[in-house]
């Protein structure tokens, strides 16, 4: 790896094309290096997490709403290309690989439950899959493509995951997105250094938004942020393989992103990237979910299930404080200064980022579902209300430093919890891995991705179905040009036309 200094530039300074992030990006993205054995296993995993997840949201109302928006553009009959496939549609049913980009990503999204990266920046990498995909299957490429550019895109996100925080600035996380899904499409098309900056630089350009979408009563759109980031970086890549060129340079320009967005004309970003040659293996250091919940929650959602053996009446607690980092008490803790993270008739994304509720509710419960413990009767449960509302979270420095830490077997996501009885007495626990981390109890492999997959599909996909999608999935390598439509899983159409009627929309 090698650390490049990303800085905002003067509008007379000598900053040749050479020295842009984006050129940099660019030159990663066409770098012909092998995919690793070990990269591509993991690159298959979340292949199957991303589905796993999306096939449990497939009848969700956003996944709904996005689903429809993609069918009313089919691919049109004079294109010489082959469409992408969407989630719960049979295989033969192709719409435009934007649109498809669209509903796949959001179905990915909507119960923020597949893969992340924390550190400077937060990340759910697996966004990059959907958009990636759809491309893909449009032009014809096969499964090894498919790897190579899945590859890049994990790289990409998650290098400038590690070097630029947005949130500080209150840019919401998917500014990374846009770039490293035009960088992935690059590497799986097999284009220019050209055309790959100046997709690039427009994709950035047109999907930096503010954080509001993860701040105070948070809707769908958290799930269609980065849909729209993905489906925007598929139309950058179009318009930059016809020639059109970008703003630039778009991160360090006197009126870029850095200047103006994030830290300003004072601000370094010391970015990590791949020197030619070397392989991308980004995705060995993203981590993905066994809860259906914000990642920082998963140590304490594992952390509060321990604590059931030595809790058995929540309603001999008079309070709870959770330490953690500055992040996790900023974000889904009080630190927030959020009331709806104590509303119990708030939205199921407004739960997903409330500490308070999820700890009290594991508590409980010993358990964590994606549907069930989100449920309106779940979160006003008397009892659930009162435990929720004596629990709150503070800023521990040494959970920050372990946040923050660049070593993997220091950085950690967890906390310590404090916990007062009515008759005085004080327990005391920490968790600083979830289960399913890499260092955790019972670290995720390719078992429990299958398990993950085959939990979420059951009552939706047909067994047959199922083992069906797990097969192809297993041989996404092996794959040739044109099958990468096995990739995609249909459902009875029964269970949409047992839905209520959708509303009507402009397409």
């Amino acid at each position: 790896m090698k650390t490049h200094i990303v800085r905002s530039v003067g509008a007379a300074e000598d900053f040749p094309r050479s020295r842009h992030l984006a050129t940099l990006i660019a030159g990663v993205a066409t770098d012909p290096v092998a995919v690793t054995g070990e990269v591509t296993e993991m690159l298959v995993n979340r292949i199957i997490d991303n589905a796993a997840v999306a096939a449990a949201s497939v009848l969700r109302g956003p996944v709904r709403t996005a689903r429809a928006q993609a069918t009313a553009h089919p691919l049109s009959a004079a294109s010489a290309r082959h469409g992408a496939t969407v989630f719960g549609l049979p295989g033969a049913q192709r719409v435009s690989p934007e649109w498809a980009a669209w509903a796949n990503g959001v179905a990915v999204r909507e119960l923020d439950f597949h893969d992340t990266f924390l550190a400077a920046e937060y990340s759910h990498p697996g966004d990059n899959i959907p958009p990636i995909l759809a491309v893909a299957q449009h032009a014809g490429r096969s499964g090894a493509e498919l790897i190579r550019g899945l590859a890049t895109g994990y790289e990409i996100q998650i290098d400038l995951s590690r070097a630029i925080c947005l949130h500080e600035h209150k840019i919401d996380h998917v500014a990374h997105l846009g770039p490293s899904v035009a960088a992935g499409i690059g590497t799986l098309l097999g284009l220019g250094t050209e055309a790959i900056y100046h997709a690039v630089g427009q994709a950035l350009h047109t999907t930096t938004a503010t954080r509001q979408s993860r701040k105070g009563e948070i809707s769908s759109w958290k799930a269609y942020a980065p849909a729209f980031a993905g489906k925007g970086a598929v139309e950058a890549v179009d318009r930059a393989m016809r020639g059109e060129g970008a703003p630039a340079p778009i991160w360090e320009g006197a009126d870029g992103v850095i200047s103006w967005l994030l830290g300003g004309t004072q601000a370094e970003y010391r970015v990590p990237l791949p020197t030619p040659g070397t392989a991308k293996r980004a995705v060995l250091d993203s981590y993905t979910k066994q809860h259906s919940a914000e990642y920082q929650s998963q140590a304490p959602i594992d952390l509060a299930r321990r604590l059931r053996e030595r809790i058995t009446d929540t309603a001999r607690v008079v309070s709870i404080v959770l330490h953690t980092s500055h992040h996790t008490h900023v974000v889904i803790g009080t630190g927030s200064g959020d009331p709806q993270k104590f509303d119990p008739h708030a939205s199921r994304e407004t739960l997903d980022h409330s500490l308070p509720y999820i700890f009290a509710v594991a508590l409980q419960d010993g358990t964590w579902h994606h549907e069930r413990s989100y449920a309106p009767e779940r979160a006003q449960r008397p009892d659930t209300v009162a435990l929720w509302r004596k629990i709150s979270t503070v800023e521990d420095p040494e959970w920050t430093r372990r946040y923050h830490a660049t070593d993997p077997a220091e950085q950690a996501f967890g906390a310590r919890a404090v916990v007062t009885l009515d008759d005085g007495a004080v327990i005391v626990d920490e968790l600083a891995f979830a289960d399913a981390h890499p260092l955790g109890a019972r670290p995720f492999a390719r078992e429990q991705y299958l398990e993950k997959f085959g939990a979420l599909a059951d009552g939706v996909l047909t067994p047959a179905e199922r083992d069906r999608f797990l097969d192809a999935a297993q041989r996404t390598p092996e794959l040739g040009p044109g099958e990468l439509d096995q990739l995609n899983f249909a459902v009875d159409p029964a269970l949409f036309d047992r839905l209520p009627a959708a509303r009507e929309g402009l397409f």
